[in-house]
């Protein structure tokens, strides 16, 4: 048997010329880089909401647990900007904010509890129960005697990767303490 050649065209083999090869990698370079900006930007926004739904529960449940003790408490004993004092139960119930460690603690019985940490602020006020004339405002007190009202302010923010992201819990209350 005979074989001969009847063609003598190469057959064409397909793929890619310098040109396209550099117009793929650089579209695909492109498409990259914005993807992972993308996952990016998605992750810190993920991270910053986490921290705000986990700073507010935890100020919201301080808040809840202040208020209920700060209500049944005897009377206020001693105040400070920093600190409250409360006879509390047949003890006493002191709430300290530490502005160098950025807490919250309760004391209450010889057992101490960190209720909120990374505060940035915290102040206490104390004022009289009957409010000024024409106004929702209340008149402040100088005496520990003539408390019936206590307003508590804070702050509490986190970092996220190290960057300081506007994840902030502000949290504001008047609470009247009911047996005074």
């Amino acid at each position: 048997m005979d074989c001969k050649t009847t063609s003598t065209r190469r057959p064409r083999r397909g793929g890619f010329t310098l040109v396209e090869l550099l117009i793929a990698t650089g579209t695909g370079s492109i498409l990259l880089g914005a993807l992972a900006i993308l996952v990016f930007h998605t992750a810190r926004s993920l991270a910053a909401l986490s921290n705000y739904v986990d700073l507010d529960q935890k100020s919201r449940q301080t808040l809840d647990r202040m208020s209920m003790e700060i209500r049944q408490a005897a009377s206020l004993t001693s105040y400070r900007t920093n600190e409250l004092q409360f006879s509390y139960n047949g003890g006493t119930l002191t709430y300290t904010y530490d502005s160098t460690g950025k807490t919250l603690t309760r004391t209450y019985s010889g057992r101490t509890d960190k209720l909120l940490t990374e505060c940035d602020s915290l102040t206490f006020s104390i004022y009289q129960r009957n409010p000024v004339g024409g106004s929702y405002d209340i008149y402040p007190t100088a005496s520990v005697a003539t408390t019936k009202l206590v307003q508590l302010t804070w702050t509490c923010s986190r970092k996220i990767f190290g960057q300081s992201v506007n994840t902030e819990s502000v949290q504001s209350a008047k609470i009247v303490l009911r047996k005074q």
